[in-house]
């Protein structure tokens, strides 16, 4: 009986023994905490839905559904910047300093952006941006704790001039004044090479009658010889596309419309403009590959509906995080992180990204678009007339590195 008492104790000290290792070991490797910074509330609430959204689900994808990394449970910290620059720099700050998180995502505007870049620099923290897209961004105000898997204005101007810069064609813009759509202006008009530059165009983003500012494009083209097109740089709900078509610009003076893309509910406006062209980033229905395909599936089985705009970059945005972690076995050491995300490509709904290693700027392919009225369809759908390949923009390094 003694001798079974005594074997009965000497393996129960051996299991605590074993235990005590084994504790310590799951204890050495600590949640992954993500912030996602984003304009929840505001006029961009719709975008910012969108990208969280679709960075549950790239975590989801890129993780096979199981939320972590090297053995390191990732944790997202949803954070509102309420679309106003001071606070995205608190809230940033916050999750820098009070929740300890490894990296941050976001923002959802572009000067919301621009006040953040300096919190990443100070906390020595990486700070991937998504989906703000001026261009100063990776450009003047750079440093070198800034990613961004979002496009940039460049980005966004190149590929709409490949759409539309053609001998003949006489172009204006019309765009909010802020530094989105005027990063977005400047770009542009440095890739028109072929057409005529006529006039730009800056109203206040809360604009809602766009009367004015249409009457000033007119007098400037309406005499102009050639097509005539104005390429509209917008983001928010209160668009000027129906004021176009209640003025009716282009029977009246042959004046068309051009844009980008954006999300659904804005696109439905794109309808009246059947054949309408431009260049856009993302629209479920063109790009083929398997990561869309996972997308598309699974948004439709959970929410009843498509993928959108911005979904599809919260995607790209957290399948870029993955990947960095897996590359570095679960570190987020920021410099570590730094050095393996510096060239780093990825697949992402759109196919391949490539982190740019002088900027740290996504390079990705565009999607030259014709918008046809499909009367299954809400929105505009645009038809892919070609793929833009990365590799034929020739996107500017703007920093001062």
């Amino acid at each position: 009986m003694l001798r079974r008492r005594t074997l009965i104790q000497a393996t129960t000290a051996a299991a605590v023994l074993l235990a005590v290792p084994l504790a310590a070991t799951a204890q050495s490797k600590p949640d992954v905490k993500i912030a996602i910074i984003a304009s929840k509330t505001g006029p961009l609430e719709a975008y910012a839905k969108q990208t969280i959204t679709g960075f549950q689900m790239g975590l989801e994808y890129a993780t096979g559904g199981t939320m972590a990394v090297a053995g390191r449970k990732l944790v997202v910290i949803e954070r509102d910047d309420q679309g106003k620059p001071d606070v995205g720099k608190a809230q940033l700050a916050a999750a820098y300093g009070d929740d300890k998180v490894d990296i941050a995502v976001g923002p959802t505007a572009s000067p919301v952006a621009l006040a953040m870049l300096t919190v990443a620099e100070e906390y020595k923290k990486i700070l991937l941006v998504e989906p703000a897209v001026a261009d100063s961004i990776t450009g003047d105000k750079w440093n070198k704790y800034i990613f961004r898997t979002g496009r940039n204005s460049s980005q966004d101007a190149i590929a709409n001039a490949v759409a539309l810069d053609k001998p003949g064609n006489v172009i204006a813009t019309l765009a909010q004044d802020n530094a989105f759509g005027r990063d977005g202006v400047k770009a542009f008009k440095n890739a028109i090479k072929k057409g005529r530059f006529a006039h730009e165009e800056f109203v206040p983003p809360a604009t809602t009658d766009f009367t004015a500012a249409f009457q000033r494009l007119v007098d400037k083209m309406k005499d102009q010889p050639g097509r005539k097109i104005v390429w509209v740089i917008w983001a928010g709900g209160n668009s000027p596309f129906s004021k176009f078509a209640e003025l009716e610009l282009q029977k009246r003076f042959g004046i068309e419309m051009a844009t980008g893309g954006n999300i659904l509910p804005a696109m439905v406006a794109y309808k009246a403009y059947p054949g309408m062209e431009g260049a856009l980033y993302y629209y479920f229905g063109i790009p083929k590959n398997p990561v869309n395909e996972w997308l598309v599936a699974n948004h439709y089985s959970k929410f009843k509906s498509p993928p959108d705009f911005f979904t599809a970059g919260g995607m790209s945005a957290a399948i870029a995080v993955v990947e960095a972690l897996k590359k570095t076995a679960g570190d987020t050491n920021t410099e570590r992180l730094i050095k393996t995300m510096e060239g780093m490509s990825f697949q992402t709904p759109k196919g391949a990204m490539t982190f740019r290693k002088e900027d740290h700027q996504a390079m990705q392919d565009m999607y030259h678009f014709k918008i046809k009225a499909d009367p299954a369809f809400a929105w505009g759908v645009p038809e892919l007339v070609r793929e833009i390949k990365a590799s034929e923009m020739n996107v500017p390094i703007l920093n001062k590195r």
